[in-house]
């Protein structure tokens, strides 16, 4: 299973470099992100918009950050250089805003230091490179490139020892030269390796380029440098190497990749579609082999002199194996291409070296997840780093806004999530974007199934800290107890606990734990796991709801029935209210903020009560719903707010929770809010702080955190959504964590102090490129396009898909027809043939084939979605242009073609006709 990375927010990675740069001793990553979101967690990282430098040590769990930095424009290269006096490496960074710099690390302070600085290379005469902008520096370290403009090579001469007397420190930067070439639209280029170690050779630079005829080439140059006198910029020049023949053939359309090969061979490698191709410019020698199959290559990395890991478009990894001559090995004769594994479409990728016995790889993708990869016996994915780019359509989906009494606001549950249609073709995917708090897991503890609630006790008299957790199943209580060094241990008879189901598990007064089940009660000494004091509900009769504190337990008797039990001595009976047929008991509550009330919530009129403990006469009662269907499930009274009142949560059965102000003095309630955290009633407990407050964990279908923050709640979504019921599990060896027990497993962990970003992805396998939501049908629309090859050939597909909301399942597809593309969805309510308005889709496509304009270019389709939750097309239209956009303007389908803007009327018989066309 691969591991997921919480160490850095969602980001998108174009460029990475390994190089010796925290240490003299140690390798790091160093990536260059765009992160998708700010983060709170990272102080410098003010801007969304900018690029970050992120640098990583690997450790045996995966990549560590070790440091970040935000750099102000967009990282388009990166490069390693070692001065001389440096025992480090040093970073090259371009970003496209025409700042170049290098920099350093200083282990003392831990920060970055800018050593050399460009401040602006723009050239106004020039035009930007078409291909993407590439940093190259020669076999020995004496010249780097710069590839910027169409036509234009930037050489920047790197210190080395001279004769002369006060020379530049060696590695250091000099003056950029700009040196115009022919070659213009230049698709890849390297510099040569060389045989021979002397500075006298000149080190040559391939160019993969198109001419003005689109026919390939592969152009080589040589790099000549004079230096400037007293102190002036000197002069390079890039022309063909003398007395060498160049080659004349062109190369295949699709060449894409150069990649040099290291002594002794000293040739380079062209990567074409469908073909690989070797060149050696010094003996001229050209070889040739067509691949297996066609393909379209990205990214590249090298393992040795002899191997090269490829990366294509459609998600594979290939392994290049050179077979060199065996009495010659400076002669490559061939080689061998094998795939070996899939992955993420990689735009980067990094050969981190062996450890543990196998290969790790980084690839860093802009259209995927980045992933950490070991190549041994098998190729698996160690680490995942998220990235949610690219977005092509988004839409908003809030669980927030369906309260329809008190206030609400629409976007305060912490519930409003973004679904983004992410990643490209076989990296396409949903993502549910929201920001929420974060757990920390710390371990699993056990796997069990039909998890009713669990309760943290300590199981010494003196109560120190919390020490054990009571787990309740739906017919058996289990019994977890942890040592101070945190080891676990389970106990095959606690107190009696193993019997039945507990309700309730406590430590209350003089060393005693109190235990709650269907039918008894029963005070145990914690010392000795001797029974003290029991009660036994009447005959036929059971225990439906329980609350309790130190001195007092509150039962209730068949739900109609409420009893106080003193817990200080023997449980007696401190009183008794029985509340008939027609008020049934559905929830009870004892406060930490006022221990004199207890709270009670009827299964009738949507009431609740206030009660005094000693007496259970009624203080105050509250209709907190006008729908008296909707019944109080969960009921707490605590001080979130600090120096305020304290608040009332109620939690309905519908979904809603309501608070309400509570005076201590009078009982009164005031200030009544209504937030919809799901569609489930929520389940509450109570997470004390070290300040007195307590912050609140509402398990539901959508389970949030509710806490104070500057004088006001907030209800913030938390990764915790299979969540049944927690408990908070204060200890030694786990301070601050909680005891969270799920459909299938018992876990703990720790809540973030502050919210963050957090991304759920569903992996589609297509590009999302349209996505609309309708939260009457609870799906989503989706027009998605996949890509494969079949034969050599490349298949392009589209279909529309009608997804579930909760569980992003697959519903219904429709397939379009060959070369029709999504171009537009949305979601509206249309009349359905009878006078009612019904929830409708909308698609508009347009075809690929733009040759014969007479002919139709697109349609427009109407869907509705049957009982069965299955696609069916009511209507359609075929347009002569592509459908760009759709809209509703005044009941009526506006659309966007190319170069009109129609507005369609849709008829009673559920015909389209179009009304108005306007050019634009």
């Amino acid at each position: 299973m691969a591991y997921i990375a919480p160490i850095h927010q969602p980001s998108s990675i174009r460029h990475a470099l390994k190089l010796n740069f925290l240490s003299p001793d140690e390798e790091c990553l160093v990536v260059a992100c765009v992160p998708s979101s700010s983060n709170k967690r990272h102080p410098s990282n003010a801007s969304s918009k900018s690029n970050r430098l992120e640098f990583y040590l690997y450790t045996p769990d995966g990549l560590s950050l070790q440091h970040s930095r935000s750099v102000y424009g967009r990282v388009i290269m990166l490069h390693k250089i070692r001065p001389a006096s440096s025992r480090t490496d040093h970073l090259f960074v371009g970003t496209d805003r025409f700042h170049y710099f290098t920099l350093s690390w200083n282990p003392q302070t831990k920060t970055l230091r800018t050593e050399k600085s460009y401040v602006d290379q723009a050239d106004k005469s020039a035009r930007d490179s078409q291909t993407g902008e590439r940093c190259h520096i020669d076999a020995l370290g004496r010249f780097m490139t710069l590839e910027l403009y169409e036509g234009v090579v930037t050489v920047v001469p790197i210190a080395h020892k001279t004769k002369k007397q006060g020379d530049a420190e060696i590695g250091t930067l000099g003056e950029p030269i700009p040196v115009r070439i022919e070659e213009l639209f230049v698709r890849d280029s390297t510099f040569f390796q060389m045989r021979s170690r002397e500075k006298e050779e000149k080190p040559r630079l391939a160019l993969i380029y198109e001419d003005t005829q689109k026919r390939v080439r592969l152009k080589v140059r040589q790099l000549t440098y004079s230096p400037g006198l007293h102190g002036d910029v000197g002069s390079a020049a890039l022309d063909p190497p003398e007395a060498e023949e160049s080659l004349q053939e062109e190369l295949e359309i699709g060449a894409s990749h150069i990649i040099p090969v290291a002594a002794p061979s000293c040739g380079v490698l062209v990567l074409g579609e469908t073909g690989i191709m070797y060149y050696e410019h010094s003996t001229n020698t050209v070889i040739k082999r067509p691949m297996k199959e066609a393909t379209i290559f990205c990214a590249w990395a090298m393992i040795d002199q002899q191997r090269f890991v490829l990366a294509d478009e459609y998600g594979k990894l290939h392994m290049l194996m050179l077979e060199l001559n065996e009495q010659d090995q400076q002669r490559v004769t061939g080689w061998q291409m094998d795939e070996f594994g899939k992955c993420s479409r990689a735009s980067v990728l990094v050969y981190m070296g062996i450890h543990d016995e196998e290969g790790i790889l980084f690839l860093g993708s802009h259209s995927g997840d980045s992933q950490l990869i070991s190549i041994g016996t098998e190729v698996k994915t160690r680490q995942i780093l998220p990235n949610i780019a690219p977005i092509l359509d988004f839409t908003i989906m809030d669980m927030g806004d369906r309260s329809s009494e008190g206030t609400s606001n629409e976007y305060s549950s912490g519930q409003a999530r973004l679904v983004t249609g992410s990643g490209a073709f076989t990296d396409g995917s949903l993502r549910s974007v929201r920001s929420g708090v974060g757990l920390e897991d710390l371990g699993m503890l056990a796997e069990m199934e039909n998890i009713t609630n669990i309760f943290s006790i300590s199981s010494q008299p003196d109560k120190v800290s919390l020490d054990s957790l009571v787990v309740s199943l739906i017919d058996e209580t289990r019994v977890f107890r942890f040592t101070a060094e945190g080891d676990v241990e389970e106990q095959d008879d606690f107190c009696g606990f193993s019997g039945a189901a507990t309700l309730l598990a406590a430590n209350v007064s003089n060393g005693r734990i109190l235990h709650v089940t269907s039918t008894i009660v029963r005070l145990v000494d914690a010392d000795s796991g001797m029974t003290t004091s029991e009660w036994i509900a009447p005959t036929g009769q059971s225990i439906t709801a329980t609350a309790a504190n130190e001195g007092v337990v509150i039962i209730s008797i068949g739900g109609s029935s409420l009893i106080a039990l003193d817990t200080s001595g023997d449980l007696n009976v401190k009183s008794q209210k029985d509340f008939g047929p027609n008020q049934q008991i559905a929830c009870v509550n004892l406060s930490p903020v006022d221990q004199s009330v207890c709270l009670i919530g009827f299964w009738q009129g949507s009431t609740i009560s206030i009660l005094n403990v000693d007496s259970l006469s009624i203080l105050h009662t509250e209709v907190v719903s006008a729908e008296a269907v909707i019944v109080p499930r969960s009921i707490l009274l605590l001080n979130v707010l600090p120096e305020q009142s304290p608040t009332l949560f109620i939690a309905m059965a519908d979904g809603n929770v309501i608070t309400y102000s509570m005076d201590i003095e009078n009982h009164a309630l005031s200030n009544k809010r209504s937030t919809v955290l799901g569609t489930q009633q929520a389940g509450f407990t109570a997470l004390p702080k070290d300040d007195g407050t307590y912050n609140v964990f509402a398990t539901c279908d959508h389970s949030s955190l509710i806490y104070g923050s500057e004088g006001r709640l907030v209800y913030s979504a938390i990764t915790a959504e299979d969540a049944v019921c927690v408990c908070p599990f204060n200890s030694q060896a786990y301070p601050g964590a909680i005891a969270i027990a799920t459909k299938g497993h018992l876990k703990l962990a720790v809540v973030d102090e502050e919210r963050s970003t957090h991304v759920q992805g569903l992996p589609v396998g297509a590009t999302v490129r349209r996505i609309a939501y309708s939260a009457e049908l609870k799906a989503f629309g989706l027009g998605t396009i996949t890509r494969h090859l079949e034969q050599g050939a490349e298949i392009v597909k589209s279909r529309f898909e009608l997804v579930d909301e909760v569980v992003f399942k697959v519903l219904h597809t429709y397939e379009l027809n060959n070369e029709e593309l999504v171009e537009s969805v949305m979601r509206c309510q249309l009349d359905d043939g009878y006078g009612n308005l019904a929830e409708r889709f909308v698609v508009g496509t347009a075809y690929l084939d733009d040759d014969h304009t007479d002919s139709v270019r697109g349609r427009i389709l109407v869907f509705e979605v049957t009982a069965d939750r299955q696609l069916k097309v009511i209507t359609e239209l075929a347009v002569r242009g592509a459908c760009r956009c759709l809209n509703m303007v005044e009941g009526k389908i506006v659309a966007a073609l190319i170069k009109t803007v129609s507005s369609l009327p849709l008829h009673q018989d559920q015909s389209f006709v179009v009304s108005v066309t306007d050019n634009v």
